[in-house]
């Protein structure tokens, strides 16, 4: 089931999926690979919300390239049937971004563990299980990039959002593991960090804040929520991050690692500096 399919115009061009892509991060990045030329398979959970990225697309000019995919990353079955898909249709895969995630928030104590679970569901195993479908297609074709959309929270974990940053210190780790394993095949495994930008997922993290009442951790769950609130209004354009993944894939041989954002690298260059108890004196000030 798909929206906006040119499939058969776009047999043997160079080809991209991308997960999540109905919105935020994973629209901004499936609209500017097909303003590139690619063809892009773009996956979302929902189909009747791909009309925004086609009209992101269309405003390009690239409408024709993008074919949207109805895919949920939680059901293996239609991970692989969607890869196998997109693969035949087009005669290969030559990019896969996995960008489908969402952030869990509040304090560890008062989070159910069906949330923890959930969060690891979408933002980990999926991430997993369209890495190894399209794997053993770019192993026989001998060249093929994976972009991991992880975070800054995968390399620095912030309080209130344990489950978030879990998930995406287990993305940072799969995927140094995973770029030595396919080094040898010719398929580079790149990480994209991004801090805070304009997007979907801080409404939704908001909303879906785990603050019971009668929290014992309710005025500091408060305070982390007034600084998420300030950095996202003050956050810049998510395109930053699209023109990120473009660069990654005109490089030749692309680092493993890019973070990206407003005072991004000034804070893991302080935080892998600095003695652990000033860093943490920092972040407690920083809530203040």
């Amino acid at each position: 089931m798909r929206i906006g399919s040119s499939v058969r115009r776009g047999r043997g061009r160079p080809t991209a999926l991308v997960t999540g892509a109905s919105s935020g991060l994973g629209l901004r990045i499936a609209a500017a690979l097909a303003a590139e030329g690619w063809m892009v398979a773009a996956a979302m959970r929902d189909l009747s919300k791909g009309e925004a990225l086609l009209e992101a697309a269309r405003r390009a000019g690239a409408e024709e390239r993008v074919d949207c995919r109805k895919l949920d990353v939680c059901d293996e079955e239609a991970v692989r049937h969607t890869v196998r898909e997109v693969a035949e249709d087009y005669g290969r895969i030559d990019v896969l971004v996995n960008n489908a995630g969402y952030a869990v928030g509040g304090y560890t104590e008062d989070i159910p563990m069906e949330a923890w679970r959930a969060q690891f569901e979408t933002n980990f195993f999926g991430l997993v299980a369209l890495t190894q479908a399209v794997l053993p297609l770019m192993r026989e074709q001998r060249r093929g990039r994976i972009v991991n959309i992880s975070s800054i929270s995968g390399r620095a974990g912030f309080p209130g959002y344990g489950p978030y940053a879990a998930s995406k210190f287990a993305v940072e780790g799969f995927s140094e593991a995973l770029r030595l394993e396919m080094q040898p095949y010719g398929v580079d495994v790149v990480l994209i960090e991004p801090g805070a930008y304009r997007t979907e997922i801080w409404r939704k993290g908001f909303e879906g804040i785990h603050a019971p009442e009668g929290s014992p951790y309710r005025r500091e769950l408060e305070a982390v929520l007034r600084y998420s609130q300030r950095t996202a209004e003050a956050a810049p354009d998510p395109q930053e991050v699209a023109d990120a993944v473009l660069r990654v894939l005109r490089a030749p041989r692309p680092k493993l690692r890019y973070p990206l954002g407003r005072g991004v690298a000034l804070s893991l260059l302080g935080r892998s500096l600095l003695p652990w108890r000033w860093y943490e004196r920092i972040v407690r000030r920083m809530l203040k």
